[in-house]
């Protein structure tokens, strides 16, 4: 039985007609934005906060090209875009989600252009993107603190960290239920590398290749025993058959 659209995925919006439907939004409006790649505590914390400064929350969220482009690191984000969105749509201080390709959001903030600009984070009010443009309008720009010890980065040293140290077959079932197929992917092949490096420096590399070879002729051996046919000595004038080739049995 097909389920309906969950209800929390109409308020993802396209950022092309955000000039529409941001002008539908109760105000004030607030706005912030971010990568928000694993949510956490920190995250749904700050979120709050934010909601609590307006009367609607719009979120936009760094495209996956964009969001590579911040240096967290190779594997970012683990999460593709529409994960992330569906993710942050689901919360119930958020009222609207949307994404920007660019570095920065502040095209987006001009079009939207917010009541109230929320950073999460230590940020002077002229260090935040389209600072400017909210103050000049009229709004308001806020830097909001995060919970300490609550970051995504920190998060993945954590699960990377408990899998160098052998718990990481344990542990990671119950994060991998937060992860997409992308992130999936992305954090078992760096295990999966470690754990073969590993292996290699145990075990050594004599050993290995010691085995390589005994497990090579307990092969070969399996496949000639298997071609071996004997023959009868009537049958094809008594030949004894060895793979694809005959040969002729001799008899004193």
């Amino acid at each position: 039985m097909p389920f309906a659209r969950p209800a929390f995925e109409r308020k993802i919006r396209a950022p092309q007609e955000a000039g529409r439907w941001a002008a539908e939004l109760p105000r004030p409006l607030v706005f912030t934005n971010g990568v928000f790649d694993l949510l956490h505590r920190g995250h749904v914390t700050y979120l709050a906060q934010a909601r609590a400064l307006g009367a609607s929350l719009l979120v936009a969220l760094n495209g996956d090209a964009s969001a590579a482009r911040l240096g967290k690191g190779p594997d970012r984000p683990l999460n593709a875009l529409e994960d992330r969105m569906a993710v942050v749509a689901a919360l119930e201080s958020v009222d609207a989600v949307t994404w920007f390709d660019e570095d920065t959001p502040l095209a987006l903030i001009g079009v939207c252009l917010p009541d109230v600009l929320v950073k999460g984070g230590d940020y002077r009010v002229d260090q935040i993107v389209g600072s400017d443009t909210v103050l000049k309008n009229g709004g308001e720009v806020r830097s909001l603190s995060l919970k300490p010890g609550r970051s995504t980065t920190a998060l993945i040293e954590a699960l990377r960290r408990s899998d160098d140290d052998g718990v990481g077959a344990a542990a990671f079932p119950v994060c991998e239920a937060h992860l997409g197929d992308f992130a999936r992917n992305r954090v078992h092949a760096a295990g999966v590398k470690r754990a073969k490096t590993a292996a290699a420096a145990e075990i050594g590399l004599d050993d290995i290749r010691s085995r390589r070879r005994k497990l090579r002729l307990v092969s070969e051996r399996q496949h000639r025993d298997r071609d071996l046919v004997g023959t009868a000595p009537g049958d094809f004038d008594g030949e004894l058959r060895v793979g694809r080739t005959r040969r002729p049995r001799e008899y004193p």
